[in-house]
């Protein structure tokens, strides 16, 4: 059977005939042997066929599909033309060695080409890498390693790029910064009150807040210059009145040292840039918050920004986190000590970083390990929900929080929940009612043509209606009153009931006449009924008639 061997080069793909096997007996070892003498290896692979790329960035596409094990339109067809074509319902006299398993079965679905993969098909792949370059006719020295680089560049620049987690790592680096700011904070914050308590002892015990007590020292400096004076702008710091004056007493009768005005200015200083940072971190803390209800809204709106990000930082990526297991989400971020119960057979623990949730919190010591374990299944629902959901949505989250309030009920008070199918069926009702919500609006607001054909058909309908409308007075009112019209039909009645009269008077002179002939009276009366009405429906039809010329 023959081996072909298909390889993938930064310049094109390349097809090779392996015809030599039976003089090194597919041996591995033999094969490893001969690689590097090419004498040897080239009387092994011949070259069959050759495709080169069109441009950098055909390369850079065929490789990234490669690697994902997809064939593209161009290796099937350069494999359909350059290999033997199998016939139907027979097996093919020839097999195709590639380097990467997944890509061989993908084309084996495909095209029903035998592919394998092994270490004798990598080491002879191992041999073409060394020595392509002499397989290739024209080709100048130093452009396969440009061809190369150039590759290697762009696909690992692309790979930088293109992220599917969308921009999770931005959630990441501000989660750690706004840890680390608190921790700066709140050492900094203790280093100015230990300073400024050389000067005034007494302020810490009053002013308890950290970035209160940085902003006070900085508004007061010189505690011997404060007075009465300064009530007002204590008042707007501190925001009670009798708190300021009571640190406008204390600093009369402070026992402090006195400080001199470069020491006094470098405490002003270090208690300006405190603020400062307290101020950045509160930015900083609603930039997050905004990055989580772009990223992950349902995760964000079931257990809190703060928490989500820390959840989707420890885990890597917010694909990472919808990977995990509920079980793993629960225990997320105690590892140390799972793995010190696991050492010492103790308990192992309950909860992670959802411990900082609120749930678990308000949880009774008995069922704060059932509600970690509930939290963290409707967390990794939240996860993947955020993470493969095209549309941004908080439904979801807001279904799931008032599920675990069920939950919390339910352990308190023994008031049942609601089942999940019901809840997520409700969910997806109000999504989509909202989907249909937008879809209405939208055409609401844009002008389409097709009301305005509508409104031309119902302008045009109007048009119609008002000649119609024009004429039926017309009908109706040929005179200049209405009154004279009234007259008209009355006459108009008279001269038809005059007629009537006339007729009927006919009609009885017949009879009598036919009674006496003979006729049988009851017969002809129902015969001449009969005539009657037709006669009266005829007379009626010249009457309309004469009506309407007379109209016209």
């Amino acid at each position: 059977m023959a081996l072909y061997i298909l390889y993938e080069s930064a310049s094109g793909y390349s097809l090779f005939l392996a015809h030599g096997l039976d003089e090194i007996g597919q041996n591995t070892e033999a094969v490893r042997g001969s690689v590097a003498d090419l004498n040897r290896f080239g009387k092994v692979v011949k070259l069959a066929a050759f495709s080169p790329f069109e441009s950098a960035l055909d390369a850079l596409n065929q490789c990234n599909a490669v690697s994902e094990g997809q064939m593209t339109d161009e290796l099937r067809n350069f494999l359909e033309l350059t290999l033997p074509k199998v016939k139907e319902g027979k097996k093919p006299k020839f097999s195709l060695g590639v380097a990467e398993p997944k890509l061989g079965s993908h084309i084996f679905e495909v095209t029903k080409i035998p592919c394998q993969s092994n270490e004798f098909v990598l080491e002879l792949l191992r041999g073409l890498r060394l020595h392509f370059d002499r397989f290739i006719e024209n080709l100048k020295p130093g452009d396969l390693e440009k061809a190369q680089l150039g590759l290697g560049h762009s696909y690992s620049r692309a790979k930088v790029k293109f992220n599917v987690n969308r921009v999770d790592n931005m959630v990441i680096q501000a989660i750690f910064l706004l840890d680390t700011l608190d921790k700066d904070i709140n050492t900094f914050s203790m280093r100015v009150r230990e300073w400024y308590s050389w000067h005034f002892p007494e302020l810490a015990k009053i002013v308890n807040d950290n970035y209160l007590y940085a902003k006070v020292a900085k508004y007061i400096e010189d505690k011997s210059q404060l007075s009465e004076d300064h009530l007002p702008g204590l008042t707007d710091i501190v925001g009670d009145e009798d708190k300021a004056k009571e640190i406008i007493e204390a600093a009369k009768a402070s026992m402090g040292q006195d400080l001199s005005p470069i020491d006094l200015i470098n405490v002003k200083q270090f208690a300006l840039r405190v603020m400062d940072l307290a101020e950045y971190r509160k930015k900083l803390y609603d930039y997050l918050v905004a990055k989580m209800n772009d990223i992950a809204p349902n995760l964000a709106a079931l257990i809190g920004e703060v928490v989500g990000a820390r959840l989707i930082s420890h885990a890597g990526s917010l694909t990472n986190l919808a990977k995990c297991a509920s079980s793993t989400l629960q225990i997320l971020g105690a590892e140390k000590a799972l793995f010190r119960a696991l050492k010492t057979h103790g308990n192992t623990p309950k909860y992670g970083l959802i411990f900082h949730s609120s749930f678990i919190g308000r949880a009774s010591t008995r069922n704060k390990g059932r509600m970690a374990r509930y939290l963290a299944n409707k967390c990794s629902i939240a996860s993947r929900i955020d993470c493969f959901l095209e549309k941004s949505t908080t439904t979801f989250g807001e279904k799931l929080r008032e599920q675990v309030e069920e939950r919390l009920d339910f352990y308190d008070k023994g008031v049942a929940p609601r089942k999940n199918l019901d809840v997520m069926k409700s969910a997806i009702e109000t999504v989509e009612s909202k989907d249909t919500e937008m879809d209405v609006d939208e055409p609401a607001n844009e002008p389409s043509a097709k009301k305005s054909k509508k409104k031309k058909s119902k302008a045009g309908a109007k048009e119609d209606a008002e000649p119609m409308a024009e004429e039926k007075p017309e009908a109706v009112t040929n005179g200049n009153t209405p009154e004279e019209h009234k007259s008209e039909k009355k006459k108009k009645k008279e001269k038809r009931k005059l007629a009537q009269e006339a007729e009927e008077e006919k009609n009885e002179l017949t009879e009598n006449v036919n009674g006496a002939n003979g006729f049988n009276a009851e017969d002809g009366t129902a015969k001449k009924k009969k005539k009657k009405s037709k006669d009266e429906n005829t007379v009626d039809l010249p009457a309309a008639s004469e009506g309407k010329k007379k109209k016209k």
